[in-house]
């Protein structure tokens, strides 16, 4: 269902009429402000007064100790269980709701989720992953009612990709170790330099992929996010590691049948010449002459504008999740204050030894709240949240 409209205008949402919410900044994406009509306060009391707030019993099929195991979901089981919840709980169609509340659900997959895949995401606490996807899990279902549409991604990758070690060699044909920054020095003084046999696989010519690569590394210098890194060999388009954690399958799945609501997948990350942490765009869009990457997922953005809130749980907090939200604020900066962070859903790399950006992770959410956003818990009511707390209290 869209969002409610005001005298035939799209994309004006029921929240930012009662709040009166007006754009923040200037994005890519705009909400039409002439034709908003600010509606009673009393509407949004009511809303947090109905069975969509109501917060549901977690279903007794969740095992939480096998949120960090790779298992197969009984499906035709889960279905006919769905179907006795939405009786049980009377339960709406999705398509009925009268506040309109998205999950963005970043890279929740085996590779980043599960220990001993890849590149399992494990925070300083070891556990990271796993605790943040029993937690998200858990949200899932007591929220049922209130969640409308889960957007779950999917970070896709092949070996012969920019940012996998096969990619470079050095002067006597080594490859960088996982987890090796590569600058703009490096590519220049030839420490790195791109590999003949994958210009040959790909049917690149190899003077291109020099120039790319020098092109490449001076565009990250130029946005001063991170350098290129080396990753380990992840998220492996076909492979096990590439599929969502079982548990959080489950629960998409669950939610699917008993709210009538189809998840909308977001495939990215599979163009070989650059990298792609934001679920909204590649790192660089363009190459060395110009020629187009790969482009901004502007349909998403303007699917997430037709929401009243905005959930953002997944991984890495340092990496995908943080350049996804990174992304929300410069082309949608009028989105920020119906965005909601899952702090307790999402942890930042951490390597011992190797990497740690912990920090980095942190301040980057400091940043976002300075901006509008609200970073919650997944613990803590839908209806306490800020903003959507704030105008209930006012009826």
């Amino acid at each position: 269902m869209d969002a409610q409209q005001v005298g035939g205008s799209r994309g004006v949402t029921r929240v930012e009429q009662v709040l009166k919410l007006g754009e923040i900044g200037v994005g890519l994406v705009h909400v039409n402000q002439s034709a908003q009509k600010p509606r009673e306060v009393p509407y949004l009391s009511h809303f947090l007064d109905s069975a969509e707030m109501h917060e549901l019993p977690v279903p007794p099929h969740f095992d939480p100790i096998a949120v960090g195991r790779v298992w197969r979901v009984p499906y035709e089981n889960r279905a006919g269980e769905a179907a006795a919840w939405v009786s049980d709980h009377d339960l709406r169609p999705a398509v009925e709701d009268e506040l309109r509340l998205c999950l963005v659900a970043v890279d929740v997959q085996n590779t980043f989720c599960v220990p001993g895949f890849e590149l399992f995401v494990a925070g300083r606490s070891g556990t990271g992953a796993v605790d943040d996807t029993r937690r998200l899990v858990e949200f899932i279902y007591r929220n049922l009612a209130a969640i409308t549409k889960i957007y779950p991604s999917l970070d896709t990758h092949q070996a012969m990709q920019i940012f996998h070690r096969v990619w470079l060699i050095d002067e006597e044909g080594h490859h960088p170790d996982p987890y090796t920054l590569v600058c703009t020095a490096d590519v220049e003084s030839g420490r790195w330099r791109p590999n003949p046999e994958v210009a040959g696989a790909l049917g690149l010519d190899l003077e291109y992929l020099r120039r790319h690569l020098m092109h490449y590394t001076r565009a990250l210098d130029e946005g001063g996010k991170y350098q290129l890194t080396i990753w380990p060999y992840h998220a492996m388009l076909g492979g096990v590691g590439h599929a969502l954690v079982s548990s959080i399958q489950e629960a998409l799945f669950f939610h699917s049948i008993a709210r009538a609501s189809q998840p909308e997948f977001q495939v990215k990350g599979d163009n070989p010449l650059t990298e792609h942490y934001s679920m909204l765009g590649p790192e660089v869009t363009e190459g060395p002459d110009g020629e187009r990457l790969g482009e901004r997922n502007d349909a998403l953005i303007e699917k997430l504008l037709e929401f009243d809130a905005v959930v953002v749980a997944g991984q890495a907090k340092s990496h995908c999740l943080a350049w996804t939200i990174d992304d929300l604020l410069t082309r949608a900066r009028h989105l920020a204050e119906r965005t909601y962070l899952l702090e307790d859903c999402t942890s930042p790399v951490v390597v011992p030894g190797v990497v740690d950006y912990t920090e980095q992770a942190d301040a980057a959410f400091a940043r976002y709240a300075e901006a509008g956003m609200h970073v919650v818990r997944s613990t803590d009511p839908i209806a306490s949240w800020p903003g959507i707390a704030a105008a209930g209290s006012v009826g």
